[in-house]
C-alpha cells in the first residue's frame, strides 16, 4: 500500500498558524473561493507567488454562453458531445448556468475583456458550435482575470496570501483534515497550518509528463497528499494533450492558444501541405484529441518531429493586436509569426482527472475541499471542451468558499487537532539520484503514458515504477524536488494503472489496440483509492 512520507518531525520545531480556511493554491478557483470567505480568517498558501499558476499563464480564454444566438443549452451540448458523453450532467448544468453569473461577476469587478466597439468580442474555437470566448488583452486572459481576483481580494483583510510555501503533506485527525504542513522557504522552517476547513486549488499535474505547457511548479502535490490520506481519484485516465505547443530547440515548449486556429491559422506538414482534412471535417478546428493525433499521425508519416502552424492569411497588424504575447515570445527567439510559420507539436496540458468531489466541492474527507483543474467534478468528462477550464474554476471555486462558510457557521471543534509524528525513515537506504529519477519518471510518462497508449506500454511503465517504489519510499527526503518526486510517482502509478484498465478508446484516452469506444463496457467511471495499490 502508498505509504506515508518517511519523514521524521519533532513537533515542536514547527510553528503553527491557525485559521479558519486554508486554500492551497492561487489560480482562478483558489482565489475565488477565498472570495467566499469575506469574514473569515483565510489563509491562500502560493508554492511560489500568485503569478505563478496555469491561470495567469492562460492565454485563449473564458467559454460562457453570453453572445447573441447562444444558450446555456447550446455550451451544454458542445461539453458532453466534447466529453464523450461521461460528464456528470448535474455538474456541466450548473457550469453553463452559473457560469454566465460568474463572469458577469468579474466584469462588474473591474475584469476588461476585449470588445469589438462597444460589444464583447467573442472568438471561436473547436467543437464549440457559437463564438463563446471571450478574452483579454489579446492572449492574455488568464493575467486579467488574475489580476481582477487579487484587486478583490486586497479589499478582504481577513485573507491572507502568502508565496513561498511548498506542502510537505496534509495533516489528518483520523478521516478527517485538519490542515497542512509546510515547508517555508522564506523561513526555511516547517509551518504548521490548523485549519478548520481546507481547499485543494493546487491545479494539474502535467510535470509527470516530459513535455508540457504546465508552469515548473505543476506536479500534483495536492492530489498525492489527498491521495495518501485515503482521498478518492477519478478519471485519471483521460489526461488532454493540447495540440500546438512552439517546438524550437532549447526554447520552452509555449503554448499556442487554440484561439490561433479560431481566428483562422491553418496546420501544415513538412512539406507545406494542409493535412487536418484527411482525418476530421471540422480540419483544425476539430477537438483537441482529434488534432493530436492527427498531428502525431502526420509527424509519422512525413519523418519529421513537427508540423507548422500557419498565420500568413491574417494580416500583421491583427496578429500583434489579437496575440501579443506569442508575437512577442517567439520574436525573443527570432521567429517572427507575421510572416514565419510556427513549428508546433503537441504536449501535455490539462487533467480531467483529480480529486473525486461532489458538486460543491466537497471530497470524501472530513473538512477537505477541492475545486479547479486538481477536482473531478466530472464536469469535463473524458475530454474537456476548449476554455471550459477557467469557467470551471469560477463557478466550482465559488461553490466551494460558499459551501465552507455555510458549514464554518455552525462548526464545533471536536478531536484532536494537533501535529502527529511522521514516520521515521530506514537506515541505509542507498543513494537516490532524484534528479535523475525525476527526469526518468517524466520520459516514461511521455513515451508510455501519453497520446497513444498500447498494454505493452503501459505494462512496461507499470513495472518500472514498480521498481522505482521499491526505494523511493525507504527513502527520507528533506528537500522540495524529492517531496515533488515521490507526489509526481504516485499519480504516475495510478495514471498508468487507469489507462491499462481502460480497454477502449475514449476522448483524451487513446488505445493503439483498443482503437473503438465501448459503451457496452467502459461508459463508466474508474475511482482509485491507495488502497488499490501496492508496492
Amino acid at each position: 500500500m502508498i505509504p506515508d512520507y518517511l519523514i521524521s518531525i519533532n513537533p515542536a520545531s514547527v510553528s503553527v498558524e491557525d485559521v479558519d480556511c486554508l486554500i492551497v493554491g492561487s489560480g482562478i478557483a483558489g482565489l475565488r473561493a477565498a472570495i467566499e470567505l469575506s469574514g473569515m480568517r483565510t489563509l491562500v498558501a502560493c508554492k511560489n507567488d500568485p503569478y505563478d499558476s496555469s491561470t495567469y499563464n492562460a492565454q485563449g480564454g473564458i467559454a460562457v454562453a453570453l453572445s447573441e444566438n447562444d444558450s446555456p443549452q447550446s455550451h451544454f451540448e458542445d461539453t458532453v458531445v466534447a466529453g464523450c458523453f461521461m460528464n456528470d450532467t448535474s455538474a456541466v448544468t450548473i457550469l453553463v448556468n452559473e457560469g454566465i453569473e460568474r463572469v458577469k461577476e468579474l466584469i462588474d469587478w473591474g475584469c476588461k475583456f476585449d470588445k469589438k466597439g462597444n460589444e464583447l468580442d467573442f472568438t471561436q474555437e473547436a467543437a464549440h458550435s457559437f463564438p463563446r470566448i471571450l478574452h483579454a488583452r489579446g492572449d492574455a486572459t488568464g493575467k486579467e482575470i488574475v489580476h481582477t481576483l487579487l484587486a478583490r481580494i486586497g479589499n478582504i483583510p481577513e485573507i491572507i496570501l502568502q508565496g513561498k510555501l511548498f506542502l510537505i503533506d496534509l495533516v489528518s485527525d483520523g478521516e478527517k483534515i485538519t490542515g497542512g504542513l509546510f515547508y517555508d522557504h522564506t523561513t526555511n522552517n516547517l509551518l504548521f497550518v490548523r485549519a478548520k476547513k481546507t481547499i485543494a486549488a493546487s491545479g494539474g499535474l502535467g510535470q509527470i509528463f516530459q513535455e508540457t505547457t504546465n508552469p515548473a511548479a505543476i506536479t500534483g502535490d495536492l492530489q498525492a497528499a489527498a491521495f495518501r490520506k485515503g482521498a478518492l481519484l477519478g478519471d485519471m485516465e483521460f489526461y488532454q494533450f493540447h495540440p500546438t505547443a512552439l517546438y524550437m530547440a532549447g526554447v520552452p515548449r509555449f503554448l499556442i492558444s487554440e484561439s490561433v486556429r479560431g481566428e483562422g491559422a491553418v496546420l501544415v506538414n513538412a512539406a507545406g501541405e494542409r493535412f487536418m482534412k484527411h482525418y476530421h471535417p471540422d480540419m483544425e478546428l476539430a477537438p483537441r484529441d482529434v488534432v493530436s493525433r492527427a498531428i502525431v499521425a502526420e509527424m509519422r508519416r512525413t519523418n519529421s518531429n513537427c508540423v507548422y502552424l500557419d498565420l500568413r492569411k491574417m494580416k500583421p497588424q491583427f496578429i500583434i493586436k489579437r496575440f501579443p504575447g506569442i508575437y512577442k515570445f517567439c520574436l525573443e527567439y527570432g521567429l517572427d509569426i507575421t510572416g514565419q510559420l510556427i513549428p508546433v507539436r503537441p504536449c501535455a496540458h490539462y487533467a480531467m482527472g483529480g480529486i473525486m468531489t461532489d458538486i460543491d466541492g466537497k471530497t470524501n474527507l472530513g473538512n477537505l475541499f477541492a475545486c479547479g483543474e486538481v477536482a473531478c467534478t466530472g464536469v469535463h468528462g473524458a475530454n474537456r471542451l476548449a476554455s471550459n477550464s477557467l469557467l470551471e474554476g469560477l463557478v466550482f471555486g465559488a461553490r466551494a468558499g460558499r459551501k465552507i462558510r455555510e458549514e464554518l457557521r455552525r462548526y464545533h471543534h471536536t478531536g484532536n487537532t494537533g501535529l502527529p509524528q511522521y514516520k521515521i525513515a530506514r537506515q541505509n537506504v542507498p543513494f537516490i539520484d532524484i534528479y535523475d529519477l525525476q527526469r526518468s519518471i517524466k520520459s516514461l510518462m511521455w513515451k508510455n503514458v501519453g497520446i497513444e497508449r498500447n498494454q505493452n506500454g503501459l505494462t512496461e511503465a507499470i513495472n518500472r515504477l514498480d521498481v522505482w517504489g521499491k526505494y523511493i519510499f525507504l527513502k527520507e527526503f528533506s528537500s522540495q524536488t524529492g517531496w515533488e518526486v515521490q507526489n509526481m510517482f504516485i499519480l504516475a502509478l495510478v495514471m498508468a494503472h487507469a489507462a491499462l484498465e481502460r480497454q477502449e478508446s475514449r476522448g483524451a484516452h487513446f488505445r493503439k489496440d483498443f482503437p473503438e469506444t465501448d459503451d457496452r463496457n467502459w461508459k463508466k467511471r474508474q475511482i482509485f483509492s491507495k488502497n488499490n495499490f501496492f508496492l
